[in-house]
């Protein structure tokens, strides 16, 4: 709910709340983009200074970097996924299935799909390596 005090429309905090599902995060291309346009339509009489236009760049370099950061820490993590699955061919595992079974087997193969390692156990195919609940 507003309210307005001589003349200036006050918003509620629960009505500025982002619309989208990146809650509020600005990515690289969004931020390009609102630079761009400051730049495009900034006073030519009165130009922004060197130290603000130095920090907005800055800033998108920051982004950037942690933008790859984050995508090179994903890689990692799905190596370390695939790479811990491999170490459980040859080894008896106990896993819990869909149904919420137990179930004890003998690792057989991996396989990936999507990026993500699935165990054969014993003949059963696309057992979830985070189901394993024990490992002999």
């Amino acid at each position: 709910m507003s309210t307005t005090i001589d003349g200036v429309t006050l918003l509620d905090p629960s009505e500025m709340k982002p619309k989208d599902a990146t809650n509020g995060a600005l990515g690289k291309d969004a931020f390009l983009k609102m630079f761009v346009a400051q730049l495009s339509h900034q006073d030519p009489m009165n130009p922004m200074n060197d130290s603000e236009f130095m920090g907005q760049m800055a800033s998108f370099s920051t982004l950037e970097q942690v933008s790859n950061l984050a995508a090179a820490n994903a890689r990692i993590a799905d190596s370390m996924s695939s790479t811990s699955a491999i170490g459980l061919i040859g080894r008896t595992v106990t896993y819990v299935d869909a149904d919420d079974q137990v179930h004890t087997g003998k690792v057989e193969k991996v396989t990936t799909a999507d990026g993500k390692p699935f165990l054969t156990v014993d003949g059963t195919t696309g057992v979830d390596p985070a189901t394993i609940t024990q490992v002999a």
